[in-house]
């Protein structure tokens, strides 16, 4: 299974204020769709830019073979 890291948007209203969850997807999902795990939130609105992620997580993955996205 081809894994990819990517950006799913959270929120109840995502155009006022954009939240995002770090999630592996598989490498034919689309950005809201099931998802194998949650690594870390992104909320890039507020008082600064937060960034919240599972560091051993990430590795974990990324030495299965999965490639993060050039905007994680």
């Amino acid at each position: 299974m081809a894994t990819r890291i990517r950006l799913r948007r959270i929120g109840s209203n995502p155009k006022k204020r954009p939240h995002f969850h770090i999630s592996v997807f598989n490498e034919t999902r689309n950005r809201d769709s099931l998802f194998v795990e949650d690594l870390g939130i992104y909320e890039p609105v507020g008082k600064g830019v937060q960034v919240k992620l599972n560091k051993e997580r990430y590795d974990y993955w990324v030495k299965k073979g999965a490639a993060p996205t050039d905007t994680v």
